[in-house]
């Protein structure tokens, strides 16, 4: 099942043009607007039974109006003539612009919409097909071990249809669909209670249930909550930390990405500001942001200010070799976009934000790198986490992860975190493996913004980092 692409845009290109030289009449050097059309649907099941399942659809528009260092942004969900006459002209006022200015603008296109990256378009499959992806999930989990005693899972999916024109002639838009499944389990043991989660997320359709199994999601959650059961504290102190595939993305989109955003190194908020150039990891690592990855939780066509997406590399063989950007930072650079500014919503200010960020694998042998660990940690899955991007100084929990004792992995552990400093990181990795995964799908929260993000790395090892545990 499929539906027919609409390739209208989702506003005239020529009120799109009126709406822009509206908001330059009053002496604006940039002017924006930004469009978007979003549909979502949302469905979880909780104890057994369906709580929710629920659909909406966001429809407006925001305008961003720039004089000089100052910006003007008004939003507005009527998308009449007049509606956005009036919002224009409300953001040309915010950015306390003077003068008046008659320009013309024309378009380098025609508007027209690209086709999704979806085979079956989610909102063609019934409710009841999606509930019944919950139920088998559930009913899985709850067959694994009599200690589960707790199941949730949650489907989603989204089509975000956006379009982008600005007083520079530049017409684009995108159409994202994304589709989103997550299984939680708690077991029940002596120790208390444990839980485990197994998640996935693709800018797909349905049909990416053709080779996802779904029980199989529920039955590795499952796992993961049964085996912490058996768990013993984590150590304390500076060790070795072994970081298996996908599970440490979040590690670097952390620690590095954000220190990397051109916003946060032009207000020298960032340990890595005026770096460009210089060593800053082990050349063995090479750190990537990629926004073209296919299917990954992070992809798009164009970003929210209408450039291409694009694969930008950000510390290459472990030279700091570039930042990431967005219209504003780098047009005061006189360089061009990286195709990284992002907004939550039409609602909202774009800017600099990461897409897939990763550690591109090496030579090293995922069993060799064990193996060569006499005694320290090893993280399959980290959690949530802080840093600090004028220091660096992060911690992050973890989620699943165990011991390395005389280069074996032996007991899970857990009630542990990892603490450590981004730049002293890159430069203790001392192993990477080539068995590169991606992770699972994140939102990533920004000044009040979320938005989708993917991470990944191959299996690698940190010679040092400090693990605060509660074992004596």
């Amino acid at each position: 099942m499929s539906t027919q692409h609409d390739a209208r845009p989702l506003l005239d290109p020529a009120l799109l043009q009126e709406t822009i030289e509206t908001a330059l009449q009053s002496g604006a050097t940039f002017a924006e607007v930004f469009v978007e059309d979003k549909r979502s649907t949302s469905a979880v099941l909780d104890d057994s039974k369906i709580e929710e399942l629920t659909s909406g659809r966001r429809r407006g528009a925001g305008i961003r109006v720039v004089l000089g260092e100052t910006t003007g942004f008004a939003h507005t969900a009527d998308l009449s003539p007049q509606g956005l006459q009036t919002a224009a002209r409300a953001a040309a006022a915010a950015a306390q612009s003077a003068g008046n200015s008659n320009r013309s603008v024309a378009f380098t296109a025609d508007g027209s919409m690209p086709a999704p990256v979806a085979a079956v378009m989610p909102d063609q499959v019934s409710g009841s097909q999606k509930v019944a992806l919950l139920q088998k999930a559930d009913q899985a989990a709850r067959g694994f071990q009599a200690a589960i005693t707790q199941v949730s899972a949650h489907y989603a999916d989204s089509r975000r249809r956006i379009q982008i024109a600005n007083s520079e002639g530049l017409l684009a838009g995108d159409d994202q669909v994304r589709t989103l499944f997550a299984v939680s389990c708690v077991a029940q043991g002596d120790l208390g209670r444990q839980t485990g989660r197994q998640s996935m997320g693709h800018t797909v359709g349905f049909e990416i249930f053709d080779s996802v199994d779904v029980e199989s999601m529920a039955l590795q959650a499952a796992q993961r909550a049964y085996t912490k059961l058996s768990a013993v504290p984590a150590p304390s102190g500076e060790m070795p930390v072994v970081v298996g595939p996908g599970g440490g993305g979040v590690l670097f989109h952390e620690a590095c990405g954000h220190g990397l955003e051109a916003d946060i190194i032009a207000k020298s908020a960032s340990v890595f500001a005026g770096r460009r150039g210089e060593m800053v990891a082990n050349p063995m690592v090479t750190l990537v942001d990629d926004g073209t990855m296919a299917g990954e939780w992070g992809r798009y066509g164009v970003d929210d200010e209408g450039n291409f997406a694009q694969r930008n590399v950000l510390i290459e063989n472990g030279v700091l070799t570039d930042y990431m950007w967005d219209y504003l930072r780098a047009t005061k650079e006189g360089r061009p976009c990286s195709g990284n500014g992002r907004r939550e919503s039409y609602q909202h200010l774009p800017m600099v934000r990461m897409t897939n960020t990763f550690l591109e694998p090496g030579p090293d042998d995922p069993a060799e790198i064990i193996a060569s660990t006499d005694h320290g940690v090893y993280v399959a899955q980290l959690g949530g986490g802080q840093v600090n991007t004028v220091t660096g100084d992060f911690v992050f929990g973890m989620t699943e992860a165990y011991l390395i004792e005389n280069g074996e992995l032996t007991s899970p552990i857990r009630d542990g975190n990892l603490i450590g400093n981004g730049p002293q990181t890159l430069q203790d990795i001392d192993a990477i493996a080539g068995d590169f995964a991606m992770g699972s799908p994140g939102t990533c929260g920004k000044d009040g913004q979320g938005v989708p993000v993917g991470d990944g790395t191959p299996t690698l090892r940190v010679a040092r980092l400090t693990v605060g545990g509660t074992a004596a």
